[in-house]
């Protein structure tokens, strides 16, 4: 056989091998979703974006090297982006720049994860000294690259420019976008768009189906750390080599730990240390589980005994007064807007918000509970089995835990993923992979109690809201809602505003994938 023949017959054995992974190489959408903006992407950007997809998939072997960095490190990473109030999108960054190794180095000396320079890095508080080295600590990089992040934002209000910001400054972005892109929610790329956000993109779509996919049955662990101590002491604590610790802890140069603060600490567990499913009693012999019963669970009676209500409850509605789980609170005398309630309560608007994680504009709703101190990051009780008509923030609030944690804990998003009878995690996080069980439960939802005591005020509450609805061409009935589409509006500012997701709007409405709507179109959505 000829050397032409033998070299023929090789390249076509390695391409049979890699066709698996070549089918699987995403393609660049015309419109996608990015933090809270719509990216609209025209033909000639499109293919320029997709030549980087391309390339990510080039080497199966060097993709696959770098997926396993992504799904050991992107749970912590998606934690403390959500904690401190940047979209979890962001978490494509740390691919593009450093591709997850902790001791990266640019040409232009930026190092770690994030890739700080030395000055921005003590910009956002992280030690860089001859000891110790956050840069190349997961914890403290992410945190700090979520503060850069966040504090340029607060200047454009567009995550597009924020993101461009990373790698310009945020006086080179200034120059460059001036304010033409400052609150736009829609972000057209062209050939025009600078390039470091076309490789953020890519990098997004390479990435974004492949997070979570393996099998591994390892996942990284996160542990808080107080000095002085040695990586030597901290092996045996942990049962793990010296050597592991070094290698995923390369922030301390000398393995020693000082006592200046508290440190987070990494390292590889195999197996896993999440809950184990929710045990459900049942007094039928056990069938499949999907379709279990719930009518003795231990889990479903505990959620009627939540919230858990303390103090002087004749006086609830005022502050001070109750507490809520645990935490201080108060009930909603009526239905009303936020920056009411919140004069009533005696907590600024934007923080009521955010210790309840309520959407700008969203209603303070009568008889419902609401927090005036931090809600907790795990529950006191291990699950939780979600009753038809629930949703994560309901969920979230009838526990105490924050919102971030509880979709963190079970990798679930949106409550269209929601279904009735899943056992929810309020303490541990689900395994990578792991399914949620599904139980059998009641499909008839509960009616919400109504306070006697405020039913005129109420009434007169829905009036208002109902005629101010009316005004804006909006009607309300009890489970779904009529919305007429005005100039300017798109599907994903429509989708925000109503708590439901584009994909939703399309299926509800028989939209086609171009998400193309008109000017006085009538939108059928449904409540959640």
């Amino acid at each position: 056989m000829s050397k032409h023949k033998i070299s023929t017959l090789l390249f076509l054995i390695t391409l049979l091998c890699n066709v698996p992974l070549l089918a699987q190489i995403p393609q660049v959408p015309a419109e996608l979703e990015f933090a809270d903006l719509i990216v609209r992407i025209n033909p000639q950007a499109r293919r320029e974006i997709q030549l980087d997809v391309d390339a990510q998939y080039r080497n199966p072997n060097y993709f696959k090297v770098k997926q396993e960095r992504v799904n050991l490190y992107m749970p912590i990473i998606e934690d403390i982006l959500r904690e401190n109030g940047v979209p979890e999108d962001i978490k494509y960054l740390v691919i593009q720049e450093s591709g997850l190794i902790p001791d990266a180095v640019s040409t232009s000396n930026a190092v770690g994860f994030w890739q700080f320079k030395q000055g921005t890095a003590e910009e956002v508080f992280l030690r860089v000294d001859n000891h110790i080295d956050e840069r190349k600590n997961i914890v403290s990089s992410t945190k700090g690259a979520a503060l850069y992040l966040k504090k340029h934002n607060n200047t454009f209000d567009n995550w597009m420019c924020a993101l461009v910001s990373y790698q310009m400054g945020l006086g080179g972005a200034k120059a460059y976008f001036g304010n033409q892109y400052n609150g736009k929610k829609i972000v057209d790329v062209d050939r025009n768009t600078h390039w470091y956000f076309k490789k953020f993109l890519a990098h997004k779509i390479a990435f974004q189906n492949q997070i979570g996919v393996l099998t591994s049955n390892t996942r990284m662990v996160e542990v808080p750390v107080h000095g002085p101590t040695t990586l030597a002491a901290l092996a045996k604590k942990y049962g793990v080599t010296e050597d592991h610790l070094k290698e995923y802890n390369k922030w301390t140069a000398n393995g020693k730990i000082p006592s200046d603060r508290t440190y987070s600490l990494v390292y590889i567990q195999e197996g896993t240390l999440t809950a184990k499913p929710a045990i459900i009693q049942e007094s039928k012999p056990k069938t499949n589980s999907s379709t279990k019963s719930t009518a003795s669970s231990p889990a479903y009676r505990q959620a009627n005994s939540f919230p858990r209500i303390a103090g002087n409850t004749t006086k609830a509605s005022q502050p001070d007064q109750i507490t809520v789980n645990d935490l201080d609170g108060v009930q909603a005398a009526q239905t009303t807007s936020l920056s009411k309630f919140s004069d009533q309560v005696g907590v600024k608007e934007r923080k009521l918000r955010k210790l309840n994680d309520l959407e700008p504009g969203e209603r303070v709703e009568a008889g419902e509970y609401y927090y005036t101190e931090k809600k907790k990051t795990k529950a006191d009780v291990a699950t939780h089995v979600v009753m038809p008509g629930e949703t994560l923030w309901s969920i979230s609030q009838k526990y105490g835990i924050k919102l971030s944690s509880l979709k963190a804990k079970n990798r679930i998003r949106r409550d269209s993923d929601l279904k009735a009878g899943m056992v929810l995690n309020l303490q541990e996080h689900r395994k990578r992979g792991e399914e949620i069980p599904v139980v059998r439960v009641n499909q008839t939802p509960p009616q919400k109690a109504v306070v006697a005591s405020n039913q005129s005020s109420t009434r007169q509450e829905s009036s208002s809201t109902v005629a101010s609805s009316s005004s804006s061409q909006n009607r309300y009935s009890q489970d779904r809602i009529t919305h007429t589409v005005s100039k300017g509006e798109t599907l994903f500012a429509i989708s925000k505003k109503y708590g439901v997701t584009v994909n939703d709007l399309k299926s509800w409405n028989n939209i086609g994938s171009q998400n193309i709507i008109s000017i006085g179109q009538k939108l059928v959505i449904l409540k959640p």
